[in-house]
């Protein structure tokens, strides 16, 4: 395996091309490719990337797996699609529970007033109209015989159903002002905190949520701390019948230490929700027409659903627009390509990739036909990462696309070659366990999984569009290249890494059939 910068590639690639021109197009363009240089100009001089973010971000919000959300985001892409003359349709592969929710408020009323911040959890039922009730916790059990009379007492009163956390300062900042001992020691009280909850929760037994719900709970909070400032990660419902809410973390440990402390916690929750019902998931697809080889496809790929509490920004809106603006240049600089351009706004990639996977599955004509997958779905800042994931032959071909980006672009990026190969991620996964060249465009993203991977904070501001521009760039300029390339893609395997456990190389990545209903 060998992980090679790309610049060090470029030298050895293009030695002997020509002397270094003086200028500093030159110096950003080691190819005379006019189609490159075009692409440059419409992608950077003219570029989309913020208009379009900042709609589908701010006006649209959300795209939740069964929220209307989700269905206006689809609807904006076919519009922009069908302006660009570009073909584009709705290809549904399933249903999903419908849900929307509108306003949602939760005040502390006793021992004082305080508004806490609390989001639903995805897909929850609301109130019917506003609650007033007494806060408990799920108690330290002493002895399987006292749940039976914990859960008769619980009716009518709200329910903390997660542990606490000692503190919500994010660790890296406590790492650098706080004694070694203090660290240590919040550490050992989260650990702890974490098994009492873990027993109380076995002693409920099976089913523990359902068994509050039955016995009367008006709502279930819980809290998901990203480990940040101000920072949860929120998910789908715990509950069938009532509320289930994440508080923030330190408004979740305000709560508990009232509890833990006996001084009457009581809650008002105010929490508006409704059931669709059932309703159709689909792709968004659109495509320009090979005119050579159009049953070959180059295909850019991006899932289009997030989660709900933030607007989700870099998870997956950055990847969206990447995909949606390199479709734009792609029609103005290259609109007759030579095989087949397709992007897929994939749906329910959050639910387990969902989307790609019952495309892949329902299009197998097209799978065995793959130049090459571009997917991205990795948070802001520009790609500085390619694995060529397993792919032996597959290498050569992307390094030498690669080559002959421009070093603005190219500079930034480390090639895998051919790479130990990725066991999960993204939809890209969905095309490479068939053996399809499937390639992520990843970026660095040291904060994404602390600060807005599926959490409340994932909004527009946090977008940096200079790189994504750079990256719609980068992923219209791999289209082309991969699309003009004389071959196809061959699909050998590299062997993978060793597995520990059996000492023999690790198995190729497994397909699995996606998830159709909810």
């Amino acid at each position: 395996m060998v992980r090679t910068p790309i610049i060090m590639l470029l030298l050895v690639l293009l030695a002997g091309v020509g002397g270094v021109q003086s200028t500093l197009e030159a110096q950003n363009f080691r190819s005379d490719d006019p189609v490159l240089r075009q692409m440059w100009v419409e992608g950077m001089e003219r570029s989309q990337v913020e208009p379009l973010s900042q709609v589908l971000m701010d006006s649209i919000g959300h795209r939740l797996s069964g929220h209307p959300g989700f269905d206006a985001s689809a609807d904006w892409l076919i519009e922009m699609y069908r302006e660009w003359g570009i073909e584009v349709r709705r290809d549904e592969y399933g249903t999903w529970r419908g849900w929307d929710h509108g306003w949602l408020h939760v005040d502390l009323i006793e021992p004082r007033m305080q508004t806490l911040r609390a989001h639903f959890l995805a897909w929850s039922p609301g109130t019917d109209g506003p609650v007033e009730a007494e806060v408990v916790m799920v108690p330290d059990f002493g002895s399987p015989a006292e749940v039976e009379p914990w859960l008769a007492g619980i009716d009518g009163k709200i329910v903390l159903a997660s542990p606490p956390e000692p503190t919500c300062r994010e660790p890296q900042t406590l790492e650098r002002l706080a004694r070694p001992e203090t660290v240590q020691g919040i550490a050992a009280q989260r650990n702890g905190l974490r098994q009492s909850w873990n027993r109380r929760m076995q002693m409920l037994g099976q089913g523990g949520i359902g068994r509050i719900e039955d016995a009367g709970a008006v709502a279930v909070l819980t809290s998901r701390w990203s480990e940040g400032w101000g920072v949860n990660k929120i998910f789908g419902t715990v509950t069938e019948q009532v509320p289930s809410l994440d508080l923030s973390c330190e408004d979740y440990g305000l709560l508990y230490r009232l509890v833990d402390n006996d001084q009457g916690a009581r809650v008002r929750i105010d929490a508006q929700a409704r059931d669709l019902g059932t309703v159709p998931k689909y792709n968004v697809l659109a495509e320009i027409r090979g005119t050579e080889l159009p049953d070959e496809v180059v295909l850019l790929s991006a899932h289009l659903d997030s989660w709900h509490a933030a607007t989700g920004a870099t998870d997956n809106g950055t990847g969206t627009i990447t995909m949606l603006e390199a479709m734009r240049i792609l029609q103005e600089v290259y609109p007759n390509p030579r095989r087949t351009i397709m992007v897929g706004h994939w749906g329910g990639e959050e639910q387990g990739l969902n989307g790609s996977r019952a495309f892949a599955e329902d299009y197998p004509e097209i799978v065995e036909k793959l130049q090459a997958v571009f997917n991205q779905d990795n948070g802001t800042w520009r790609v500085d990462y390619i694995q060529a994931q397993g792919l032996l032959g597959a290498s050569a071909h992307l390094a030498r696309w690669v080559a002959e980006l421009p070093t603005e672009i190219s500079g930034h990026i480390e090639l895998d070659l051919p790479g130990p190969q990725e066991v999960g991620g993204s939809d890209h996964v969905a095309f490479l366990c068939y053996g399809a060249p499937g390639w992520r465009l990843q970026s660095h993203y040291p904060e994404y999984r602390q600060y807005t991977w599926h959490t409340n904070l994932d909004t527009w501001d946090k977008i940096v569009q200079d790189d994504l521009r750079n990256n719609a760039v980068l992923t219209a300029m791999l289209a082309y290249l991969a699309s003009e390339d004389p071959e196809f893609v061959p699909r050998d395997r590299a062997l993978l890494p060793i597995n520990p456990q059996t000492g023999e190389p690790r198995n190729w990545i497994p397909c699995r059939s996606p998830r159709r209903s909810f």
